[in-house]
């Protein structure tokens, strides 16, 4: 059976980069990223630490995709816009 639950996630790395995944637990995920057994992108020790600084909820997987793929199409200064505007967590540095 299927999860119904579905998620498009960033990642704020400590180098102050973003990292945008799919998941389908998200501390789980967090914790593999931050124990370096996540994306070869974050196991980078100078990556770490990293928090979560947005989180989007899907029913299916799909779409959870797509919007991680869109988000990975943006310029930086559009990821930091959209995160701005779609995250209540995200704080400009």
């Amino acid at each position: 059976m299927a999860s119904s639950d579905h998620y498009f996630y960033v990642l704020q790395c400590a180098d102050n980069t973003l990292y945008a995944g799919y998941t389908t637990d998200p501390i789980r995920r967090l914790a593999q990223h931050n124990n370096g057994t996540g994306a070869k992108y974050t196991r980078l020790l100078k990556r770490h630490p990293m928090r979560m600084i947005h989180l989007e909820h899907f029913s299916e997987k799909s779409p959870a995709m797509q919007a991680e793929y869109a988000f990975k199409q943006l310029s930086k200064p559009q990821k930091l816009r959209y995160l701005t505007e779609h995250s209540s967590e995200w704080l400009p540095k």
